[in-house]
């Protein structure tokens, strides 16, 4: 019987080594995945977006036809309330912001005027940056208008992308029963049960997280809403569509949202009414980190919130708000994926030479 010549490193490090290029293969994959997606972003994006779109209102589908409804009538609909739904609250933001404006503005340089009363010279700074704001935001439009061509290339594919979307929307509700088939037939013929499986809790934890992402959106919207109106504050109905939209970017976008209806209460109705403001948002946000997100999303695959961070970081580098927004769905299924292969796999034993299960 031959003897194998003993090894040169232990047997620590060779398992180091072993996992290192595991690591560096996974790496070297993401960056390429990363690189394509970059590549193709305009073909990529619409699917992107529509398959969101299909995780948050697959219930509403399947419940219409339930009651019956053709496959193709019952996806039209859906497309039809997303547009709905989407441009209602479009309008009802820009038509805030446009009727307010002025108003804000002219809050803002009173309260500049305050400062300037209690704190003298850095409120007189201030008070001079609010009188200079209109002649700032024109010398923005000015620059802003150089470029008109761009502008309008901009909205152009912005537009593209929507309607794409919309379309991919509408067939991926449609067609959404042959998707299993569909995989299943481009897998290899061993692995199409764990590929389907792996799809499967990919999507349901989009789809999860996009429904208890909306559900916590609403409800912050409607609380924080009804107290900037107990407040008094101009535009609240569009400040709290700004934070319903806002919240599908979670931290940063439920801070960014909240600062801004704080700063508009703090500048019409002054300090008070301002710390009141502060206060709605605040306890908006306690209740849904301590009560809400816990309590909607127990059932999804669960994120540390420095993992958020980190994936809305590199989503915004890689591509701007609209990697903001996809980042933390992409890195749900990403989890969604790796539970299922923990579940098939993770008790695999190398020493006794068991096989895995699902095999």
């Amino acid at each position: 019987m031959q003897i194998s010549p003993p090894s040169v490193l232990p047997e620590s490090a060779r398992r180091l080594a072993a996992w290192c290029g595991v690591a560096l293969v996974i790496a070297g994959v993401g960056a390429v995945g990363i690189w394509l997606v970059v590549t193709f972003k305009t073909a990529v994006t619409p699917v992107l977006l529509a398959l969101l779109g299909t995780a948050l209102l697959g219930p509403l589908y399947r419940r219409l036809v339930a009651l019956r409804l053709n496959r193709s009538l019952a996806a039209g609909l859906t497309c039809v309330a997303v547009v709905a739904v989407v441009g209602g609250a479009g309008y009802i933001v820009v038509s805030a912001l446009v009727d307010n404006g002025d108003q804000i503005m002219t809050s803002l340089r009173e309260a500049a005027r305050d400062m300037a009363r209690h704190f003298g010279a850095a409120g007189t700074s201030l008070d001079d940056l609010a009188k200079n704001g209109k002649e700032l935001l024109g010398k923005f439009g000015a620059t802003a208008a150089s470029g008109v061509l761009t502008g309008i290339s901009v909205v152009g594919e912005l537009i593209a992308t929507a309607v794409l979307a919309l379309l991919l929307m509408f067939f991926f509700l449609r067609d959404s029963e042959r998707a299993a088939d569909a995989l299943r037939t481009f897998a290899p013929h061993t692995t199409g049960e764990t590929v389907e499986a792996m799809a499967r809790r990919a999507f349901g934890a989009v789809e999860g997280f996009m429904r208890g992402t909306t559900v916590i959106a609403l409800i912050d919207a409607i609380c924080i809403t009804v107290g900037l109106l107990i407040l008094r504050v101009p535009g609240a109905i569009g400040l709290g569509a700004l934070v319903f939209v806002g919240a599908y970017i979670p931290y940063l976008g439920a801070f960014i949202s909240g600062a801004v209806a704080v700063l508009v209460a703090l500048a019409d109705r002054g300090w008070v009414i301002g710390l009141w403001a502060l206060g709605v948002v605040l306890a908006v946000q306690v209740l849904e980190g301590h009560v809400l997100q816990p309590m909607i999303q127990s059932r999804t695959v669960q994120m540390h919130p420095a993992v958020v961070i980190l994936a809305i970081t590199a989503g915004a580098s890689v591509a701007g708000i609209l990697g903001m927004l996809l980042a933390v769905p992409l890195t749900a299924a990403a989890f969604g994926v790796l539970s299922e292969l923990r579940d098939r796999y993770g008790h695999y034993d190398d020493a006794s030479g068991s096989v895995p299960p699902h095999s």
